[in-house]
């Protein structure tokens, strides 16, 4: 799969997986975060497999090297831009990702909590809505799982790349 530049068009499959989609867009900021925290938590085992092993991390290196540098205040801030698509550094080195590499930055976060990057904060208890999204989730099958997760990853960070025209909106054909 490669990534869609434009960040309103899903990557999700069926109504349900892009209404799941939605009901996390509805998320808070933080209340985003915690999801991808309680997702790698409950279904790390499933996503793992799929994150690396279809990524290609040297093309991360300010997400997944320079990040584990900075204190827990900035690593949240980075964390919260990034979901907010703002217009920083880190959000652009994240916009310009394909999605299995952003699953990847976020399941190398989600491993290193609590140790190299920001933990959740031990009172933090989690919304309904957060539980609903979850469960619903973890009913779904891999294939589906794996493109809402997709979906959601893509649509998070900054880029200004704009889509290529196709012929049907240039009226002319493609050469070399």
């Amino acid at each position: 799969m490669t990534a869609s530049y434009e960040k309103n068009i899903s990557q999700a499959l069926s109504n349900e997986t892009r209404n799941l989609v939605e009901a996390f867009n509805k998320l808070d900021t933080d209340a985003k975060l915690a999801w991808f925290y309680y997702v790698y938590e409950k279904m790390g085992d499933s996503i793992t497999p799929a994150a690396p092993a279809a990524a290609e991390p040297e093309l991360a290196p300010l997400l997944l090297g320079n990040f584990f540098e900075l204190s827990d205040e900035q690593q949240l801030t980075i964390m919260r831009e990034i979901v907010n698509c703002e217009d920083t550094e880190y959000s652009r080195a994240y916009g310009a990702l394909k999605e299995n590499n952003q699953l990847l930055v976020w399941y190398v976060w989600a491993v290193a909590m609590g140790d190299t990057v920001v933990g959740m904060p031990d009172t933090y208890k989690p919304t309904e809505a957060i539980n609903n999204l979850l469960s619903q989730i973890e009913g779904l099958d891999f294939e589906a799982q794996m493109s809402i997760f997709r979906t959601i990853a893509g649509e998070m960070g900054y880029s200004d790349v704009q889509p290529i025209e196709t012929q049907a909106q240039t009226g002319k054909t493609p050469s070399l």
